[in-house]
């Protein structure tokens, strides 16, 4: 591997403390690559102290629960940053007050920070990422079957459960190396798979009340009354985003979600790329995979606007 990854190793067994951060809002890969990054310094270094930082997320305490991290814990820490682009959205912002910083993404580098940096969009997620690295340095790190079982979480996050073509041979390698930890793969999808009769019922919701421009982009707001109606929450209703994907004349779709301060956007598309729509309201992500918070709904037509001149 290259100088920046072996960076990585050296500084993690300097280090007595390690304090892992990722961002707001956590998808399956942002705490998966959390967790596994954890659960692996955990087990390789047992003399040390690894934190995972950030709220917790009630849809995602499968995965991990946080820490509770005293102040004077970053005095001299290491702290890692799984899964974000940008330092606007890193969960917890006394990420800074550490003694090094470290980046590992996936996403494009459009806003480059750390003392150490390890970006790479070629990477499906930040758990393959970390899954690779430890694979190279087997005489460093250890793994167990709860590491293996959050990393292939946040791998089957992003990539659509290996369906949406960000899947590479060296993502298969990967999910081939975890299988050997017996972390029963099935238990993830069963649960992943349950959705509560709210849930349900705004599904049909959804599709039966989507709206779609002439230019193929379809949207909906999911106000918190809306929301309120079916008893479900908004990571619940920002997990439905891919039930319009399979719409024939949809080539963009994107769900706005009320919060109390602000309304987040989340877009995707189908081979279309999104993600610069997704920076000019001060978000980011993936190509086809992105998103953004605006403080109105005149701003979601402006989102709206601007993604019709995509297609």
């Amino acid at each position: 591997m290259e100088t920046v990854q072996k960076g990585i190793v050296d500084a993690i067994q300097k280090h007595s403390t390690i304090i892992i951060h990722r961002h707001i809002n956590p998808d399956l890969d942002a705490m998966g690559s959390q967790a596994g990054l954890q659960r692996t310094l955990q087990l390789s270094f047992p003399d040390k102290n690894i934190y995972a930082a950030g709220h917790d997320e009630k849809s995602l305490l499968f995965i991990n629960t946080m820490d509770v991290i005293p102040d004077e814990a970053y005095k001299d820490a290491l702290v890692i940053v799984c899964d974000t682009a940008d330092t606007s959205r890193i969960c917890d912002r006394r990420f800074s007050k550490g003694a090094m910083l470290i980046k590992i993404d996936h996403h494009p580098d459009h806003e480059p920070y750390g003392d150490l940096s390890w970006v790479d969009p070629s990477y499906s997620s930040a758990s393959e990422m970390l899954v690779d690295l430890f694979l190279e340095y087997p005489e460093v790190f250890s793994m167990n079957k709860e590491a293996a079982g959050a990393f292939y979480t946040g791998i089957i996050g992003d990539t659509g459960r290996l369906l949406n073509g960000t899947a590479s041979p060296r993502t298969l390698m990967a999910v081939k190396a975890l299988r050997k930890f017996h972390f029963q793969p099935e238990r993830i999808h069963n649960h992943l798979n349950k959705k509560s009769s709210g849930v349900s019922r705004l599904r049909e919701a959804i599709l039966m009340t989507f709206k779609v421009t002439d230019h193929g982009v379809a949207y909906i707001y999911l106000t918190d009354e809306k929301l309120a109606a079916y008893g479900v929450d908004r990571a619940e209703a920002a997990n439905l985003v891919n039930v319009l994907s399979s719409m024939a004349r949809v080539r963009i779709w994107v769900f706005f979600i009320e919060y109390p301060n602000e309304i987040r956007v989340r877009i995707r598309s189908r081979n279309i790329p999104i993600d610069d729509i997704a920076r000019m309201f001060g978000g980011g992500g993936h190509s086809f995979a992105a998103g953004a918070s605006i403080d109105s709904w005149k701003k979601a037509d402006e989102v709206i606007e601007a993604l019709n001149g995509k297609t």
